[in-house]
Order: structure tokens, then C-alpha cells, then sequence
């Protein structure tokens, strides 16, 4: 029997179903609502300066086409790998295996960004030790199982909704918001708005881990479609008051130079004493969006595994835990070496390029889908691929490049391993 059909009919090969409605939406929750939030507002204030919620408008637009396509998508394909199986199933095997890769490549960078945000705002002198020291931990928090995962991340997002909640409240009730500080000016240019939205876009990616997660979902035909908004709604509430709080605080100018713009807008309010609460929440946070990536990612290296786009080896599902280990360690052990080696401060905006991509390819794919396998309108994926380009290409020109480089890389893989198999066949 093919791994496929194996996983299909709930063989030794298939994860356990064990996850529903609000865990689905926790996990994604833990991946939106992360470091995100407390990082990427003063680089997206600093290209779009008063123009910031037009940013952040668009790319929950982005963001909301490419929920609503990858939630009918993985509906309809319930298997672990999300854009990667939808690409293969609907435009065929390369773009299957080019999302894949995007999304891998791009989320293992994302991983160890989130690893040294972890280190920096922990023990700042003693980031990247402290960065690895998170990566094993929680690769073995996965390694334990998915349920355990959803539990640990049900508690980093109640901790961090806290502290963004106390962060809005006292900005709010402060005499230093402003809401004239709220108006657009002319320093907001189309560009700076659309580089704005890519770099905020990052922040809202975590949904893809619901759809990857499609295999250990409780009914996915029912459960993953009502997931994916409900998560992405809350997240783009708590997104723009957290925004709104910070810009009347501090306004454009002074919020595109805060190295931490919450606890600066907590000082501003005169809640010094929330500021190392603030720094606190920051380091949970990314721990949260840790976990979840490295979950997301180990689940698309199992559906690649599987279809040896990747070593075979890395398709072992374990006996008792019924979770990709071998594929769990492996990314455990790339993303440690990453964060212990490597300066990833550019990483977010390679890592969006790849994401960008890997949607791009969730929309063509959903406009494949027919009225019966529950198309969206066809206005969504439109959208939907339609910004995912214009976003991608907004970005910094090194980032275009790298992203562009290791899509290149992708296709070169796929061509010599089809060439090599072509040859063994004869």
C-alpha cells in the first residue's frame, strides 16, 4: 500500500485525530498573535509612517482570501502538508512541491527568528544560548504529542492576550493618546502602505498551521473551515487595537524608532511599572510562535517525506505518540543550529517572500475547486493571489532576491529529481 493510501485509510502511518473546534483555533491563535504584534509595528510604521492602518487593513484583506481559500481547501484535502498536497492535488506535482519548499525553507527561518526574539528579550546578553535552549525544549514538547502541544499553547495565548489587553487599556485611558495622531498624512505613500502590509502580513500567517494540521483534526470537512476565520477574527481585533493604542501614544515618527514599541507606549501612558510585564509577555509570545511553527513545518516535511521529496526517513510517524518524529527532530536540530550560528534579523522578510509564495499558490489552487468541492467566490482567491505578488514584490530588493534565489533552488531540486528518476526507470 502507497504512504498515501495508507494515511488515507488510517494506517500505521496516520496521526490520531485528537484535536477540535477551540484547539484549532488556540494553535492558531499561538502562531497570529505572537512576537509579531510586539516586533513588526515600528518597521511597518517606519515604511508607512501615518499610513500604518491602511497597512495593516490590507493585509488582513490578503490575509482573509488566503484564509478563506486554504480553509476550503483543506476541507476538502485533510491531510497533513496543507498548500503542499493542495498545489500537488490541484496544479500538479511541481507546485505542490514548490509551495512545500517555500513554505519549509521559509518557516525554518521564521523558526529561529522567533528562537533569538525569545533570547533577546529573556537574557539579552545570552540570546542565542538561551534561543537553542527554546528549541529544544519545545521540540520536545511536540515530540510528547499534539495534544500536549495545543495545552501548552491554550496557555501562551491567554498570557499574551493579558498583556496586550493591559497594554491597550492603560494607553487608551491615558492623557497621552491622541487620536489626531490616528489621521493619515502625506508621508503615507502607496509603496510604504503596500511594504507596510507584507511586513505586517508575517504577523498573520499562523492560520496555516490549522490547515497543516488537517491530518489530527477532528471532522476537517466541518472543523478546519469555522477554525481558520474564527482565529484570524480575533487576531485582526486584537491587531488593530493594539495599533490604534500604540499610534495614539506615540505617534508614527516616535513608534518607527521604539526598539519596543509596547513598553514604550506603556511607559508614555505612565504604567512604567507594565513595562517589564510587557518584556515578559514579549518572551512568551515568541515562545508560542515557536511551538507552532516548528509544528507546522515538521507536518510539512511528513507529507514531503512521504512523497520523497524529502528524505523517506523523515516520514516515520511514532508507535505511541503517533506524531513525525523523526521529521520533528530534524527541524528541531536545523533550527537550533541556526540560532545558536546566524544573525536572522533579516529573516522576516525572506521568510515573507516564501509565505507570500506558498499562498500565492494556496489561490490558484482554490480557484481549481468547483461549486460541489465548496469553491469560494471567485472574487477570493483573485484577491487573494493578487496581493500575495503585490505584497512579495513590496518587499526589501535583498529579500525579493533571497526568496526568489530559493524558489529557484526549489524548481532546480525537482527537475534533477525527476531526471534522475527518469533515468533509474530506464
Amino acid at each position: 500500500m502507497s504512504s498515501r493510501a495508507s494515511t488515507a485509510a488510517g494506517g500505521p502511518d496516520a496521526l490520531r485525530r485528537h484535536l477540535g473546534l477551540s484547539d484549532a483555533v488556540t494553535i492558531g491563535l499561538g502562531a497570529m498573535i505572537g512576537a509579531g504584534i510586539f516586533a513588526a509595528l515600528a518597521p511597518a510604521a517606519e515604511a508607512a509612517g501615518s499610513g500604518l492602518l491602511l497597512g495593516l487593513a490590507l493585509a488582513a484583506v490578503v490575509a482573509y482570501c488566503n484564509a478563506t481559500s486554504s480553509a476550503r481547501l483543506a476541507a476538502r484535502y485533510p491531510a497533513s502538508g496543507g498548500t503542499y498536497v493542495y498545489g500537488r492535488e490541484r496544479l500538479g506535482e511541481f507546485w505542490g512541491h514548490l509551495a512545500g519548499w517555500a513554505f519549509v525553507v521559509g518557516k525554518t527561518a521564521s523558526c529561529a527568528a522567533m528562537a533569538l526574539t525569545v533570547g533577546a528579550y529573556a537574557w539579552p546578553g545570552q540570546a542565542h544560548a538561551v534561543a537553542v535552549a527554546a528549541v529544544v525544549a519545545l521540540t520536545a514538547v511536540n515530540y510528547a504529542g499534539v495534544q500536549k502541544s495545543a495545552l501548552f499553547t491554550r496557555a501562551v495565548v491567554a498570557v499574551v492576550l493579558a498583556v496586550l489587553a493591559a497594554v491597550v487599556a492603560a494607553g487608551l485611558t491615558s492623557g497621552a493618546a491622541d487620536a489626531a495622531r490616528l489621521d493619515i498624512g502625506a508621508d503615507a505613500s502607496p509603496g510604504g502602505v503596500l511594504r507596510a502590509a507584507g511586513l505586517l502580513f508575517f504577523a498573520f500567517a499562523g492560520y496555516a498551521r490549522i490547515a497543516t494540521l488537517g491530518e489530527e483534526v477532528r471532522d476537517p470537512a466541518r472543523t478546519i473551515p469555522r477554525a481558520v476565520p474564527l482565529a484570524l477574527g480575533i487576531t485582526l481585533c486584537v491587531y488593530a487595537a493594539v495599533a490604534v493604542t500604540v499610534l495614539a501614544v506615540l505617534g508614527p515618527g516616535d513608534l518607527a524608532g521604539s526598539p519596543a514599541p509596547l513598553a514604550d507606549t506603556a511607559r508614555a501612558a505612565g504604567a512604567d511599572g507594565l513595562a517589564p510585564v510587557v518584556r515578559a509577555g514579549a518572551a512568551v509570545a515568541a515562545l508560542g510562535s515557536l511551538l507552532a511553527l516548528i509544528l507546522g513545518v515538521s507536518r510539512t516535511t511528513l507529507a514531503m517525506a512521504r512523497d520523497r521529496h524529502l528524505p523517506g526517513a523523515l516520514a516515520a510517524v511514532h508507535p505511541r505518540f503517533k506524531v513525525p518524529h523523526r521529521a520533528e527532530l530534524a527541524v528541531g536540530a536545523v533550527v537550533a543550529v541556526l540560532a545558536a550560528t546566524v544573525d536572522v534579523r533579516g529573516a522576516i522578510g525572506f521568510s515573507s517572500f516564501g509565505v507570500l509564495a506558498y499562498y500565492a499558490v494556496a489561490n490558484a489552487a482554490a480557484w481549481t475547486l468547483t461549486p460541489a468541492e465548496g469553491r469560494p467566490p471567485r472574487v477570493v482567491p483573485v484577491l487573494g493571489l493578487t496581493g500575495c505578488l503585490l505584497l512579495a514584490f513590496a518587499l526589501p530588493p535583498s529579500s525579493v532576491a533571497a526568496g526568489a534565489a530559493v524558489l529557484a533552488a526549489g524548481a532546480a531540486a525537482y527537475g534533477i529529481r525527476r531526471a534522475v528518476a527518469a533515468r533509474g526507470k530506464r
